[in-house]
């Protein structure tokens, strides 16, 4: 659970009235310390307060913890197994309220119907088991690709065992993450008006023989290792502070969305930053923008696809497929009817079982891909987008988004948003690269004018997640 600690004055935030409620320090405060993070040792409450009370840090807006005590702690680092994993949890779906009225023709998984993110918006309740555990439950939000808010049941114990996941799939490309307590172990960045912004320690990952004495930054190593979420934002924290608390903290992995991690490459705060590995998720992250991030910081860039309401489901370390993840995920994809699409392009459909609050069964995701191969492995080859778009040309030919997002990626662009006009033109915002001739390019196949509109940052195309394709009716 979050909640947010002392008061600030809005006018640190800009002006009040663009001050959201929930973002106002001190508003919404639920939890004690002791609650949050339990069995806490002095010495490395002691380094958390250092850290909140860094002179460059950001205004801290929420006080969140991980809830866990040590038996917790240690269950999180283990992996769920998951020889024979889906006969159990489509028994544990068919007993939801959900499922109600189905339940004796729901046999093998082709027998369960298409879920998505309208049914679980209307009832979400009817998607959590009766037995669960609510003791161990935090509400997440997704707000998708409209930006209408989903409220979703999160376990504390499957929370923490992404990280371990993570750890996980670097150690196999190489990275040697080990717990420092002079530096953050995680740095989460957004880059938004407002945001959640707080640090906590990392549950389980400590450091082995911290002697309590200070390290050579001054600051406590107790083998407590901590973690934040930071806005990168300027308007919400100024870019001198920035730089200044990212020198000192040192953050070992660096997360976000595309967006945001290309803030990270502003030359001021490149030269500070030391990472071992950036992870990246939420958006397209393009091959151009990961090449930047590769090429200045000399580390691997994990990409990451999920949704909040199934946890991870592929990952990639190159501009290939997305692996499927060897967890408790499974994924389908489905014609527009609804139907099995084979080796064709569809729609994605996990079904997911790490979420005790929330198992899944045949959901949704809005995305669309291909189902391949990789390495004896599932993988999901031409990820694109939260909704299927298709451009048409002046003679009314279908052009698959896939063909579009080609032509810009051969152009170098880090983001971008295309609009296609009832008339059939096309406004291209692009960030990066040579937007000129990825002009021409989507020119000549479309046949349609183009108008194109430079910009500088992926973050100037909006914040969240901005459309990168839409075709108005």
């Amino acid at each position: 659970m979050s909640d947010a600690g002392a008061a600030v004055p809005a006018a640190e935030s800009g002006p009040a009235d663009l001050l959201l409620p929930h973002y106002v320090p001190g508003s919404t405060v639920a939890l004690s310390d002791d609650e949050r993070w339990p069995a806490l040792p002095a010495a490395a409450r002691a380094h958390l307060d250092s850290v909140l009370a860094h002179p460059a840090a950001p205004v801290w807006r929420h006080r969140v913890g991980h809830r866990l005590d040590p038996a917790a702690v240690e269950r999180a680092r283990t992996e769920l197994p998951t020889d024979d994993w889906l006969p159990a949890h489509l028994d544990a779906v068919r007993e939801l309220p959900a499922y109600r009225g189905l339940r004796g023709r729901l046999h093998a998984l082709d027998d369960f119907p298409l879920v998505s993110r309208a049914e679980l918006a209307a009832d979400i309740g009817g998607f959590v088991p009766r037995d669960a555990d609510l003791s161990r439950l935090v509400q997440g939000s997704s707000s998708g690709s409209t930006g209408a808010a989903l409220r979703l049941p999160d376990d504390i114990e499957d929370v923490a065992r992404t990280f371990w996941l993570v750890h996980r799939l670097l150690a196999g490309l190489g990275v040697d993450w080990r717990p420092d307590p002079r530096r953050l172990a995680l740095a989460l960045v957004v880059h938004q008006r407002q945001a959640f912004t707080y640090v906590s320690p990392v549950p389980g990952f400590i450091a082995e023989g911290g002697d309590g004495g200070a390290g050579a930054t001054g600051r406590s190593a107790d083998g407590q290792t901590l973690m934040a979420r930071l806005n990168l934002d300027p308007r919400d924290w100024p870019t001198t502070d920035r730089i200044a608390f990212l020198r000192d903290q040192d953050p070992q992995l660096i997360s976000g969305n595309p967006s945001s991690l290309a803030t990270l490459l502003e030359p001021a705060t490149a030269a500070v930053l030391n990472p071992l590995a950036i992870v990246s998720g939420a958006l397209h992250l393009t091959p151009a923008l990961r090449a930047a991030l590769e090429t200045r910081f000399g580390v691997p860039v994990l990409d990451l696809y999920g949704l909040h309401e199934t946890r991870p489901i592929a990952w990639r370390a190159d501009d290939g497929p997305f692996r499927v993840l060897d967890t408790r995920v499974l994924v389908e994809t489905v014609d527009a009817a609804g139907r099995p699409a084979g080796a064709a392009r569809g729609e994605l459909v996990v079904t997911a079982g790490s979420n005790p609050l929330l198992p899944l069964a045949r959901y949704r995701t809005g995305d669309h891909g291909r189902l391949v191969e990789r390495d004896g492995r599932p993988a999901i080859a031409d990820l694109e987008g939260r909704e299927h778009v298709e451009f048409v040309t002046a003679g009314g030919r279908a052009i698959n988004t896939v063909d579009l997002t080609q032509y810009l990626q051969d152009a170098g662009a880090l983001a971008w948003s295309l609009v296609q006009r009832a008339d059939g033109s096309v406004t291209a915002r692009v960030a990066g690269g040579d937007p000129e001739r990825a002009a021409r390019s989507i020119r000549a196949l479309l046949a349609q004018p183009v108008e194109l509109d430079r910009v500088a940052r992926p973050i100037d195309l909006g914040e969240g997640k901005p459309r990168r394709f839409l075709r108005e009716s």
